[in-house]
């Protein structure tokens, strides 16, 4: 019986902290679901690749030619992936986890737990993804220029520098939100 106080008196005590957990885990769960069902539409032993994926490889050849750098798609013959060509040389290919909706998932997550507002939180997550959208691109963009000139840092540019870029945007929304925006901080009252 005395377990049982100690549980209710801990639960009372840390209330908001297991509200925002519900919350996120909920949305994450959810929204993970919801994009995995997506994904089973296509089939990866006949090479095809998501149609987010796809949007995601044309919209960075397009900022590359926007540049006036020479770059082209072709579909992987192999995997379910899109083959970046820059400067006639197969530099970089794009992959479902390239296409950032992990990310977006996770961000919108945490937002929309540590909210109080829908309104606020629905535009907040909205502008965010499509920073985190346009971002991605830039990355990308920028590691396929990158790994063309300097294809021995591959693992540093791929594997550190550009997810800690992306994700550093991500933690700094996050923040944003929390003492700005998300209507939690008792400056914003």
């Amino acid at each position: 019986m005395l377990k049982i106080v100690e549980l209710k008196s801990l639960l009372l005590q840390h209330k908001l902290f297991f509200i925002f957990l519900i919350k996120f885990l909920l949305f994450y769960a959810v929204f993970t679901f919801i994009y995995k069902q997506y994904l089973n539409q296509y089939n990866p032993l006949l090479n095809e690749v998501d149609s987010i994926s796809t949007l995601v490889a044309h919209n960075t050849n397009d900022l590359l030619l926007f540049f006036n750098q020479d770059s082209k798609l072709v579909a992987h013959e192999f995997e379910p992936s899109i083959k970046i060509f820059y400067k006639g040389k197969y530099v970089s290919r794009i992959i479902e986890g390239c296409n950032a909706v992990s990310v977006i998932i996770l961000f919108a997550a945490f937002i929309f737990a540590f909210s109080s507002n829908i309104k606020r939180t629905f535009l907040y997550i909205s502008l965010g993804i499509i920073l985190i959208y346009i971002l991605n691109i830039i990355r990308i963009a920028l590691l396929t220029y990158s790994l063309y000139y300097y294809p021995q840092y591959e693992e540093l540019l791929h594997g550190t520098i550009f997810p800690l870029f992306i994700y550093g945007v991500v933690f700094l929304l996050w923040v944003g939100w929390v003492l700005k925006f998300s209507g939690n901080n008792k400056s914003n009252v």
